[in-house]
């Protein structure tokens, strides 16, 4: 594996891949932020679209946008972080929560992953022995939502997180869309994971060494 072109903080790498994320939720839709990385996405949707926020602890209409004097503690969303809700969102519970997820409402759903396979397979609530947050509402986002995109650094200390095979126990099999790193974006097309952008700070090549699935790329 080469060795990264560019080095930024971890928070300069989140902000990169949310920003990036927040151009692909479509105008007029319900979309699902998971916890860590995708709530920020939060920040960046464009002032010209407009976003309903779900969290699948019971609410829609989460907003990041809140004044740090006038926390309500108790309105969090599902990572347990204060967050506020918009004009004409609405609380209630979590047999809803998920009957809208389970019905097929939410247009998209961002989360985080440990590891992203060649099938569309991923792998982000569990690493035997250590402890973890746990699954939360991620299976059922995971086959409820209309769009699946992963949001996460693209490797792990050095270590490639979008494999051949996922080696870690599956949350959901063959349900990933598009993969949207500090790197690029990588989408799932017939024929394999392809890469549609590549970083500037990048070339393909950095991104592919870095990758251990052979990358299409569709960025020419």
């Amino acid at each position: 594996m080469t060795t990264e072109s560019v080095t930024l903080s971890k928070e300069e790498v989140q902000a990169r891949i949310a920003k990036r994320v927040a151009q692909e939720l479509e105008n007029n839709t319900l979309v699902n932020l998971g916890i860590g990385l995708p709530t920020q996405v939060a920040n960046y949707i464009p002032e010209d679209v407009t976003i309903t926020l779900q969290s699948e602890n019971g609410f829609v209409g989460l907003t990041a946008d809140i004044d740090p004097e006038h926390i309500d503690p108790s309105i969090v969303n599902a990572g347990g972080q204060p967050v506020g809700i918009v004009k004409g969102g609405a609380f209630f519970d979590s047999s809803t929560s998920f009957g809208i997820i389970r019905g097929g409402h939410v247009a998209a759903t961002v989360l985080g992953a440990l590891q992203v396979d060649q099938y569309g397979n991923i792998a982000n609530y569990l690493i035997p022995g250590k402890m973890v947050p746990g699954m939360g509402g991620a299976m059922d986002l995971l086959v409820g939502a209309k769009k699946v995109i992963v949001a996460m650094e693209h490797t792990n200390r050095g270590k490639h997180k979008i494999l051949n095979n996922c080696s870690l126990p599956l949350t959901a099999k063959q349900v990933v869309n598009l993969i949207i790193t500090e790197m690029g974006v990588f989408e799932y097309q017939e024929e394999g994971l392809c890469a549609i952008e590549i970083h500037p700070d990048y070339s393909f090549e950095e991104v592919q060494a870095a990758t251990e699935v052979t990358l299409i790329n569709k960025t020419k």
